[in-house]
């Protein structure tokens, strides 16, 4: 039994919550409070309105008390009366109040809503311009030998311009706000601006969830899906399970809200929350920030969670004011009923936490789920041999950058300056959004983590994703970094697949670049100050919110035109760019078996969408599908030879890069599948992950198990995503053999497919394989893609 946490793996768990309501909230004679200051005509009241009628035929359905995670997203159904209910089975559709898109994945999901061709999107949303700005630690020539925050967004403007003035220009063209370079992380600027109470959003990044921390069931979805609720199309879902988090008691001293998930992750591991939303709740739930719940519901993706969010209480009331919006306090106040759980509510699965005895943890490497407490990270690191040298330490990104992780980092980086101390290794700094920045600077944190030998990078995503351009270490030396970040997969932050990555708090991660060794415990050991006496760090301390209120900063923001003034917009795509290219529909089924296919790789282990689309530099090819398949599973392990990107052309015998090997394979006509281990696809919500396979001439992912929204994403493009029966019959596979796939006529919800294999020697086998397609998915799959049956019905109405 652990100490401070116990976990339950039980049924029908029934914990105390607010009592079921008689009647429920009525919003009548409130004022109308628009959804955020960029909307005006767009109001938070019709929405709660139709939640509470949809809930009010729900609940006279169920007839059982509701979980928050039932409320919020059965008060978004398209058809309440008639949809199916069954948590796990039903595949609900859903009406999405808010879509928000970061510029990576922008691209991609604008280039297909323009194919749709609607002259507007049907709800509101937003462009958000964060992940191709590349932070720097050290003087480069081509920012005439300077570094940092100011460098590095000078710099991404210049050589991403075509990419911002398409992306400015599609969402003026197309009614979407748009949020300039610089402005902050999408999941910062929508705590800030757009998230509330029982709201739902999707976001095309996996770390949409972050929004959980205000409330909002808030979805990282692919771009695919995005256009959906754009063109005005319900958004599909598998009725999550809900998985209840019950917190006790409350933090102390080292312990942050990163320590929750990060003590969630170790319990559930990267797959344990698939198909689920986690829901917390709880006396702790009180005692932590709203911007604390944010960051365990945004690192809940670590977990394949479908989302994480809280109960609305007093701590989100107050971050909503704090944020300029009083209005929507005041609704969900009155709202309140439903935007927790009902007495007696049951849970699919249930753990609880004592805050109390929460121990700060530290979790990696290559994997956000291996997690280590504190008092016993020192010990793993010598007994597996990792690096115990720390070469960097990073702070901020999306899911750790408030003024309240700020504060608290800050007040271990005064003491070791106290002492004479500063940081023994590299230290960045990425504040979330220019609000927080302007604030940090203004009360003179900026100037403490500056002192302290830090290099604040712009507000942008950086080496969290990848961006990061490294130049202290080779690739390929195997080294040590630990960071607030949320993902740390090899290879993730530095393209150095020998760095051991690790994740902590903020001031977990201060401390130990002060100390400039994992070993280091900032609890109870002790550091040398400058006079050579030794000194030990008081347990860090922040305030939740800015006491002279939070400063804005610089005006980031592109409101589009006036609806009059957006048919005279031309939208940027030059013919001759290499970063930018309008797409061309893919082919429908031609209503055959698939004969023969080549097996392109035979994907040993983890096979993340880091693996299979990787970002770093690969970042600038999101809106130019055919050159970013050049990464195509470049990472992939190849489990005939142990290599990476590296193949066997069936056709020729001789060895090739995957994505060449395919692009053969598609110039001559033959279809190709790849066969690939548990939870293929797990990792950010990459739709080229998706899209590339498929232009590539790929037919099928044939896996043990699949991430949620890759299989989502394979779907959306045609491709048939099919899991073993069997995950023994994996093994039956070389990569020389040749796999029919038979059945695809007959293709039905829940119906087995058989796979026939044929060997070099002639033999053959069969298995069966799953598949999760529903009535609406199999159309895809007809069509040739989500958008070609959009697009379909759409001509049919005209």
């Amino acid at each position: 039994m652990l100490s401070c946490a116990r976990q339950a793996v039980k049924h029908l768990i029934r914990p105390a919550a607010v009592p079921l309501a008689a009647s429920m909230s009525s919003l009548a004679g409130m004022e109308k409070v628009a959804m955020s200051r960029f909307e005006a005509e767009e109001y938070i009241n019709d929405r709660y309105t139709a939640m509470e009628q949809r809930l009010a035929i729900v609940r006279k359905r169920l007839n059982k008390p509701l979980t928050l995670a039932e409320k919020v997203v059965y008060g978004h159904l398209d058809d309440p009366e008639g949809q199916e209910l069954e948590r796990g089975v039903s595949y609900l559709k859903l009406r999405p109040d808010r879509v928000a898109m970061q510029d990576a994945t922008a691209q991609m999901a604008m280039l297909q809503f323009i194919s749709s061709g609607l002259p507007k999107t049907m709800v509101p949303s937003t462009i958000h311009c964060d992940h191709l700005i590349e932070g720097t630690t050290s003087p480069q020539p081509d920012r005439d030998n300077s570094f940092g925050g100011e460098a590095d967004l000078s710099h991404a403007k210049n050589v991403n311009a075509e990419v911002y003035s398409f992306l400015a220009s599609a969402g003026a063209k197309y009614g979407v706000g748009f949020w300039k370079p610089g402005s902050g992380i999408i999941h910062q600027i929508v705590l800030e601006n757009y998230a509330f109470p029982g709201g739902m959003m999707i976001g095309t990044d996996s770390h949409t969830p972050n929004a959980g921390g205000l409330g909002m069931c808030a979805v990282g979805v692919g771009g695919a899906d995005a256009v959906d609720v754009m063109a005005g199309l319900p958004w599909e879902l598998k009725a999550p399970k809900v998985i209840g988090v019950k917190l006790t008691g409350k933090m102390s001293k080292w312990t942050s809200p990163k320590d929750v998930i990060l003590k969630v992750a170790g319990i559930l591991t990267v797959k344990g929350g698939t198909g689920a939303i986690v829901e917390y709740f709880g006396e702790g739930v009180d005692n932590m920030s709203c911007t604390g719940m944010a960051t365990i519901c945004n690192m809940g993706a670590e977990i394949g969670a479908t989302t994480s969010m809280f109960p609305y209480n007093k701590r989100m009331h107050d971050y909503l004011v704090a944020t300029g919006r009083g209005g929507a306090a005041a609704l969900a106040d009155a709202f309140k009923e439903n935007l927790q759980a009902d007495a007696g509510a049951e849970y699919d699965q249930l753990i609880e936490i004592d805050l109390n005895s929460l121990e700060p943890h530290v979790n990696g490497p290559f994997t956000p789920d291996l997690a280590h407490p504190l008092s016993k990270f020192a010990d793993a690191i010598r007994a597996n041999g990792w690096p115990s040298e720390l070469k960097a330490g990073l702070i901020g990104s999306c899911t750790n950058s408030s003024y309240e992780d700020m504060q608290r980092a800050a007040s271990v980086a005064r003491q070791a300056l106290k002492a004479g101390i500063k940081s023994k290794v590299p230290f960045t700094i990425t504040p979330g959004s220019e609000q927080i920045r302007a604030t940090i600077e203004r009360d003179g944190l900026m100037e403490v983590f500056t002192q302290v030998g830090g290099t604040v990078l712009a507000n942008a995503c950086g080496p969290c994703i990848g961006q990061w351009k490294r130049t202290d270490v080779a690739k390929g030396e195997a080294n040590s970094i630990i960071s607030s970040y949320n993902r740390n997969f090899a290879a993730r932050n530095d393209g150095n697949p020998a760095t051991h990555a690790f994740v902590a708090s903020p001031e977990i991660v201060t401390a130990m670049v002060i100390a400039g060794d994992l070993t280091f415990n900032p609890e109870k050991d002790t550091l040398v100050g400058a006079d050579g006496k030794e000194i030990s760090l008081d347990s860090p301390f922040g305030d939740e919110l800015p006491a002279a209120g939070f400063d804005p900063g610089m005006d980031t923001y592109q409101a589009p035109p006036e609806p009059a003034s957006r048919s005279r917009v031309q939208v940027d795509v030059a013919p001759s760019s290499n970063r930018l290219q309008l797409l061309e529909p893919f082919k429908a089924w031609d209503g055959a078996d698939i004969t023969d296919a080549a097996i392109l790789i035979k994907a040993k282990g983890k096979c993340t969408t880091d693996h299979i689309s990787m970002a770093g530099p690969w970042l600038k090819y999101r809106g130019h599908l055919d050159n970013i398949s050049n990464n195509m599973l470049i990472g992939a392990v190849n489990a005939a030879n142990e290599k990476v990107n590296a193949v066997v052309n069936v056709l020729t015998g001789e060895e090739d890069a995957v994505p060449a090997t395919a692009r053969y394979y598609k110039a001559k006509g033959l279809p190709w599948v790849v066969v690939g281990d548990e939870n293929y696809g797990e990792g950010s919500s990459r739709e080229h992950a998706a899209l590339e396979p498929r232009h590539l001439g790929g037919a099928a992912i044939i896996v043990k198990s699949f991430a949620r929204i890759h299989e989502t994403n394979l779907k959306k493009q045609g491709m048939l995503p099919l899991t073993f029966a069997d995950p023994a019959d994996y093994d039956k596979i070389d990569s020389t053999d040749r796999l029919s796939i038979l059945g695809l006529a007959g293709l039905a919800p829940g119906k087995q497919l058989t796979i026939q294999g044929k060997r070099k020697d002639g033999s053959t086998y069969e298995f069966e394989v799953n598949q999760t397609f529903n009535e609406n998915q199999i159309s895809w799959f007809k069509a040739g893609s989500a958008l070609n049956a959009m697009a379909a019905a759409f001509a049919a109405k005209k």
